[in-house]
This record gives structure tokens, C-alpha cells and sequence, in this order.
């Protein structure tokens, strides 16, 4: 992966599938790695399933850090 790309979040698919719809409703485009298919594809299988990780460009980290915030705070309320 690219080096200009910082993780954000790692967690739940269900989750994850709610911050990369609030990242892409404001213009920032996440790149998102399963653990699970990639483990699934090389033929040893996640400890995790349905574990998630996403990714941002540095340029786009400072926008899309509040709204991983937002989306894990909501959740946790």
C-alpha cells in the first residue's frame, strides 16, 4: 500500500460500512482492506470475520478523522 495512505479505523464490516458512506458523502474516497477475504483468498482464515480496515490519503486525513469520531461516538452512545 501506498505510504501516503494512513489507516483510521479497523473494526467491524457494519461499521465501517457507515464511515466510508459519510467519508464518500463528502467527496473523500477510502480505500477499505477485509482482513477475512484476503486471509480466505491466501487459504488461512481470519481469527476476525467481517473485520475491516480503512484507509485515506493524507491529504484528506484532517476531514476524515472527525467523521470516523462522529460515527464511533454515535454508536457508543
Amino acid at each position: 500500500m501506498d505510504s501516503s495512505y494512513v489507516k483510521i479505523y479497523t473494526g467491524s464490516f457494519i461499521i465501517a460500512q457507515l464511515i466510508v458512506d459519510k467519508l464518500d458523502a463528502v467527496g473523500i474516497s477510502p480505500i477499505v482492506k477485509d482482513e477475512t477475504e484476503s486471509g480466505r483468498l491466501a487459504g488461512f482464515g481470519s481469527s476476525v470475520p467481517g473485520y475491516q480496515e480503512i484507509f485515506v490519503s493524507e491529504d484528506e486525513l484532517d476531514a476524515a478523522v472527525p467523521i470516523v469520531e462522529s460515527v464511533t461516538a454515535e454508536l457508543q452512545s
